[in-house]
């Protein structure tokens, strides 16, 4: 039995986890939860498809790191910056 299953059985999860309960869980059980989905989704023998729009955001990118626009950052200053664009919506 993999691991998501295992915490379904034994009701360290709810079988359907709302938002709500998701955002009141502590990190600790959302870090299992998460690599258990990754445990997962690593499992299934199936191809995985990028959507289209990976490929046209990742050449923008890149058009934009060549014409200096756009360079490496650090990971806690692009979390603020995603943090941020969220926020604004």
């Amino acid at each position: 039995m993999n691991r998501l299953a295992a915490m379904i059985k034994s009701d360290k999860i709810p079988r359907m986890i709302t938002e709500k309960e998701i955002k009141e869980m502590p990190v600790d059980q959302k870090l299992r939860l998460i690599e258990a989905l990754w445990d997962d989704i690593g499992r299934q023998d199936q191809d995985f498809e990028s959507p289209s729009w990976h490929r046209d955001e990742l050449q923008v990118t890149e058009e934009r790191r060549r014409s200096g626009l756009e360079g490496p950052i650090n990971w806690d200053d692009a979390k603020d910056q995603l943090r941020n664009r969220r926020d604004e919506v």
